[in-house]
Parts: C-alpha cells; sequence; structure tokens
C-alpha cells in the first residue's frame, strides 16, 4: 500500500492528527497525539491515557481511544512515514 501513499515524516503526520483531533467532536482540552508508529500499513497513535486515581481508565480514556482509532483509519490510507 506504502505505493499508494505518499510519504510524511513523523512530525508532519503529528501536526495534522493535532488539527483534526481538535476538530473531532469528542475533542476536549488536553487530547493530544504525541507519538505516532507505524505497524505495516497502521498508523498507532499514543498520547494521553486520561486514567483515574487508581489508574482505571474513564470516560476521556475511551473518548482519546476512539479518536486516535478514527486517525488510524483517515491517515493511514493517505500516508505513510518516511
Amino acid at each position: 500500500m506504502q505505493n499508494d501513499t505518499q510519504a510524511i515524516t513523523r512530525h508532519a503526520l503529528l501536526e495534522k492528527a493535532n488539527v483534526m483531533i481538535k476538530a473531532h467532536d469528542d475533542y476536549f482540552t488536553g487530547m493530544e497525539a504525541t507519538d505516532v508508529v507505524q505497524h505495516g500499513e497502521v498508523f498507532v497513535f499514543r498520547g494521553p491515557f486520561f486514567l483515574d486515581e487508581n489508574e482505571v481508565p474513564t470516560a476521556k480514556t475511551t473518548a482519546v481511544f476512539n479518536v486516535f482509532k478514527y486517525l488510524a483509519v483517515a491517515l493511514s490510507s493517505q500516508y505513510h512515514l518516511e
């Protein structure tokens, strides 16, 4: 698939991802992608987890997971890391 996608730097991809995050309906202050890796043809985004004081996932954790999944689907079909 890399032949069908455009090469992009990690920094440029994170910039695009964070713009998309802020435009997403589930966005809340503090949600951001701080890192990205490529596993095969799919991007995996990383960022704050928003766990509670007992390190249990919260509703914010679920929102972050869903937005990062959205980014992976939307951006993996367009780009690959240089």
